[in-house]
């Protein structure tokens, strides 16, 4: 799928102003996403096969090493056993992540871990996951990451800039990241559990959308509330206005706490209800995620044997 990328448009303080999100609203349509419709048999096979080419595997560890990411890689490679698919009739589909996320001193080494996969690697760069460090340090990580072979920058905004709503210095911030990601992707995480409010949500993505961002995603996955169905929904729904505006596709990653096939349908059902099919796909959605893999494989171990395997037996690294 060939996706037009966002070259990002003027910052119109008008309009980013007047946005206002009705909370209550919001929130009872989010409350029926999970009981609306449900995936069964062979669709809901066919639906978790899919989610797996919408994962970022991802390892932000204090404790990463080159062992760790390069394990992360062998299981990027190979997702779900051969003997799985075989059974499920799927061994002929071409299953895999949407990327390897890493930070940026291990990008060389996934790189190299992956090569002749097609998988892109992500590197979480600018000071992640707090942000506060100085922009130039971060346009540097940057530039290195992309250097070493990162397709995808994920960069993380300064929260300051949308709670104290300084909306232009967040326009330029992003701006700036996006000029040096060359042709790599850039996906901008706006921290949504440290914004305030979801009119702040819906501001910042959408500063964001207007400086340039292929993505916007939730979180680091670091911060004590992360994806949420009420944000995601502000999200993609500004996700629709910004296509009505210019004709740009931006790709949404929700991130942190999906850890379970049954939550990973209900986000995929969500962005079909609000985006549509055409977004049921790598280039505009992804999930942050470390440990939602294992829950998927048991799932499809699950439809293929008629038994759950142990929760170990899935390990990713």
């Amino acid at each position: 799928m060939s996706i037009v990328r966002n070259p990002g448009i003027p910052l119109d303080m008008k309009y980013v102003g007047g946005l206002q999100i009705n909370r209550s609203a919001l929130e009872r349509r989010a409350s029926t996403l999970g009981t609306r419709r449900s995936v069964k048999k062979d669709n809901q096979t066919a639906w978790l096969l899919k989610a797996i080419t919408f994962i970022d595997l991802t390892t932000l560890a204090g404790d990463d090493t080159d062992g760790r990411v390069r394990r992360l890689c062998t299981k990027a490679r190979h997702p779900v056993r051969a003997d799985v698919l075989k059974m499920l009739g799927a061994e002929g589909l071409d299953i895999k992540p949407g990327a390897v996320c890493v930070y940026n001193n291990f990008v060389k080494t996934a790189v190299q871990a992956l090569e002749g996969t097609g998988i892109p690697v992500a590197a979480v760069s600018t000071g992640f996951p707090a942000g506060h460090t100085p922009l130039g340090t971060r346009l540097s990580e940057i530039r290195a990451s992309v250097k070493a072979g990162a397709k995808e920058i994920d960069i993380v905004i300064e929260r300051h800039m949308a709670l104290n709503e300084d909306w232009r210095a967040l326009y330029n911030m992003v701006k700036r990241c996006r000029e040096v990601c060359g042709d790599a992707h850039i996906k901008v995480i706006l921290a949504t559990g440290e914004l305030g409010t979801l009119t702040n949500v819906a501001k910042a993505s959408m500063v964001s959308m207007m400086a340039g961002a292929d993505f916007i995603k939730t979180s680091t996955g670091k911060e004590s509330v992360n994806a949420t169905l009420p944000v995601s929904l502000v999200m993609v729904r500004m996700i629709r206005e910004y296509l009505e505006m210019t004709g740009y596709k931006i790709g949404y990653k929700p991130a942190g706490g999906i850890s379970d096939a049954k939550t990973a349908l209900v986000y995929m059902s969500m962005m079909k209800e609000e985006l549509g099919g055409e977004w049921l796909t790598p280039e505009l959605f992804r999930f942050g995620a470390s440990s939602l893999l294992g829950d998927i494989e048991r799932q499809l171990e699950h439809r293929a044997t008629g038994r759950y395997a142990a929760a170990h037996h899935q390990s990713l690294v």
